[in-house]
């Protein structure tokens, strides 16, 4: 064993102590360590301090939320998830991800998302993951090179979406069990959890389900189905009654604001053990998407604040994959964090984001993440000055077009291809709609008017004179030989 290693072990078995019992007085001491071990580390600073804020804030809402985790999730988690995601994910993981984005000046991901399969139990109105069909799947030997390729990068962060992948079961344990250093989350519709996989979670103890909620009973079974919200309730009680964490995975349209955060929405799902909540802005992904689910401007600036409100009064932590763009710099896609593998190993920049020029089963990932599609992320991120701004697809949708037709990359459904002059047709008019909005809410909270950042992030009537006749053009050939 290095010198490094041992030191390195040391501090983990020094942090894992903190850990047991009384997290009162032991966590702000935690934090206490971190910190001083990371003296010198500039990575994390600003998460790292506003984290030690809250550890030694007793009044503060997330820190009563954290001390409930001990009350809540069996402690072998806990120790297991600090390791696996605070130490191998965050402080090992970044120092061996810099090292290969300064080799091969790539983007290199903090997590890869990956769908087990296509296949699902059921079908949501609206959703991106039936467009795929129910046929295709990543073998287990594909999932585990996934892996071993991620970890060689360092990445230890891993997220199933779908398609359900819970209809992999088996395997999901199995990988849990061969690499046992990371930390596995799932996006689950949360019906396929009984009390046999509870055990089996607390068996690996790296495993942790988000499920998929759109509000309380009339808003989640109008989108998945008569029955879902009762099935999602029992799978949450298993989970809360073994001391299993929990989290939801909240698709907020047209038709759930605000009810999907209100507060006994809220208070329902914190009574039930949930401590952590994702909120995605609905993507009309796909020829048959429902754009009229798509937010006004107003709810979303509704949702901009209501989000923050509950982070700041709440025992839950939200986080909004949009609206929280400007903690994070922009869009996280195309490796710069995170990207995605689908069921036929395509690799996407982004998971509501189906074009590509590369798969798994000709590609290395490296290579993948060295290929035009994701080098033309790399060299544009961010797509726009203002971080309320992030997405080349929703908010900037040139920005999608002309990337796509740069790298001449293809549609990834293999049910309906959706050509991507036609996603960008229903982007363009939300994207002109939020813009003032957003710009509103940036000079509010930056004292600052934003910049456009990139020569082809172009004005309107630049789009209109250089863009849209190509994009007319391309629209006719795919009529032509795109399958209806």
């Amino acid at each position: 064993m290095g010198l490094k290693e041992s030191a390195t072990r040391t501090s983990i078995n020094t942090a894992l102590h903190y850990i047991n019992g009384n997290p009162e007085k032991n966590l702000p001491r935690l934090m206490a360590f971190i910190n001083t071990v990371m003296r010198n580390d500039t990575s994390f600073p600003g998460p790292r301090a506003a984290i030690t804020q809250v550890i030694n804030d007793p009044d503060n809402n997330l820190n009563q939320l954290v001390q409930g985790l001990f009350e809540d999730i069996d402690l072998s988690i806990i120790k297991k998830a600090f390791v696996n995601f605070v130490v191998n994910a965050n402080f090992i993981g970044w120092e061996k991800q810099q090292k290969v984005r300064e080799e091969y000046g790539c983007n290199v991901p903090w997590t890869i998302l990956m769908d087990p399969t296509s296949a699902c139990n059921l079908h949501c109105t609206g959703c991106w993951a039936a467009e795929y069909g129910n046929r295709l799947n990543l073998s287990l030997e594909e999932l585990d090179d996934i892996i071993q390729q991620g970890k060689e990068m360092g990445v230890y962060f891993y997220i199933y979406t779908g398609g359900e992948p819970l209809v992999r079961k088996k395997d999901l344990m199995e990988l849990c069990r061969r690499h046992n250093d990371c930390v596995f989350m799932s996006f689950t519709n949360g019906t396929l959890i009984d009390e046999d996989f509870a055990q089996q979670m607390l068996e690996v103890k790296n495993f942790f389900p988000v499920i998929s909620v759109e509000g309380l009973e009339e808003a989640t079974d109008f989108r998945r189905g008569d029955g879902v919200y009762g099935k999602v309730l029992r799978a949450m009680d298993i989970l809360h009654k073994h001391k299993l964490p929990i989290g939801i995975s909240c698709c907020y349209t047209s038709k759930n604001i605000p009810s999907i955060v209100s507060d006994e929405f809220i208070d329902e799902m914190i009574s039930r053990g949930v401590k952590y909540a994702w909120y995605f802005h609905y993507m009309p992904v796909g020829n048959d998407a429902a754009t009229e689910l798509l937010p006004s401007p107003a709810q979303r600036e509704f949702m901009y604040h209501r989000i923050r409100e509950i982070r700041g009064t709440k025992k839950i932590f939200p986080m909004d994959f949009q609206n929280d763009g400007e903690y994070l710099q922009g869009c996280i896609a195309g490796g710069r964090r995170y990207f995605h593998i689908n069921a036929n190993g395509d690799m996407d920049p982004c998971v509501f984001i189906h074009y590509s020029d590369s798969n798994i089963r000709e590609k290395t990932i490296l290579e993948g993440l060295c290929s035009p599609m994701f080098m033309q992320y790399k060299n544009h991120q961010p797509f726009n000055g203002n971080h309320l701004r992030p997405c080349p697809m929703l908010e900037n949708p040139q920005a999608i077009a002309e990337m796509v037709h740069h790298t001449d990359a293809h549609s990834t459904d293999l049910e309906s291809p959706e050509p991507v002059e036609h996603l960008v047709e229903k982007t363009r008019e939300y994207a002109e709609n939020w813009t003032p909005e957003a710009e509103k809410l940036w000079k509010i909270s930056h004292h600052t008017p934003y910049k456009e950042t990139h020569e082809y992030i172009m004005s309107r009537e630049q789009y209109e004179k250089e863009i849209v006749p190509k994009l007319n053009r391309k629209i006719r050939e795919n009529t032509r030989n795109t399958r209806v």
